[in-house]
């Protein structure tokens, strides 16, 4: 698994999945997980609503009481760790190209009440700017981040979703993690794009 390089409180433990873990799809591999408690899993449908401790129709969570764990599911889509520098409130975001352009970053952090200023937030896996390819479609959806694109061919970009986010987080007071790719990492993660399967991985985080 991978522990988040981050300068989160002692009391906020967070964690990532990879392939060594199974497909967190299965129920099975889900009781596995070293977290305290059954994970709120969400049901993602590429969105920018914020859930506040429970499951349901969302793509962020956030919690404020210890032992509530938050928990995304993602296979080359972003997912995105937040706490506070208090460590009072913490928050995770599946952030696929459709919610980081509606905003689901800005939302989660605006469900967190806290001043940006004392967020801090770490980048997990995601498709890396070298494979991740686009339509004009994708690109006209971010107006306003056109240097996060390079072109391939007629028509087509190479999208960077770790230079969005960062554009989009930059007011919280500390910023890390990237520099992933799910698609060209074959033995560590896995990737919907690369091998059009339903294996996911989970991005958790709680407060103890």
């Amino acid at each position: 698994m991978i522990q988040p390089d981050w300068a989160a409180p002692p009391r906020v433990r967070a964690l990532v999945t990879t392939r060594a873990e199974g497909d967190l799809s299965q129920e099975e591999n889900r009781r596995r997980l070293p977290v305290p408690a059954r994970p709120n899993w969400l049901r993602q449908v590429h969105g920018t609503a914020v859930l506040e401790e429970r499951a349901g129709e969302g793509d962020a969570a956030v919690a404020r009481t210890p032992g509530v764990v938050c928990a995304v599911m993602a296979a080359d889509c972003m997912p995105v760790l937040f706490a506070d520098e208090a460590g009072t409130t913490v928050a995770v975001a599946h952030a696929g190209w459709r919610g980081l352009a509606a905003g689901v970053l800005e939302a989660t952090v605006e469900a967190m009440r806290v001043p940006p200023q004392r967020v801090l937030a770490w980048l997990g896996p995601a498709i890396g700017p070298r494979v991740y390819e686009v339509g004009d479609e994708v690109r006209v959806a971010f107006r306003g981040y056109e240097s996060a694109f390079r072109p391939t061919r007629p028509g087509h970009w190479l999208l960077d979703l770790y230079a969005v986010a960062r554009e989009k987080l930059k007011h919280v007071k500390h910023l890390s993690g990237g520099g992933y790719c799910t698609y060209s990492e074959r033995e560590r993660f896995f990737s919907y794009r690369r091998d059009r399967g339903a294996e996911r991985m989970a991005a958790l985080i709680w407060l103890t």
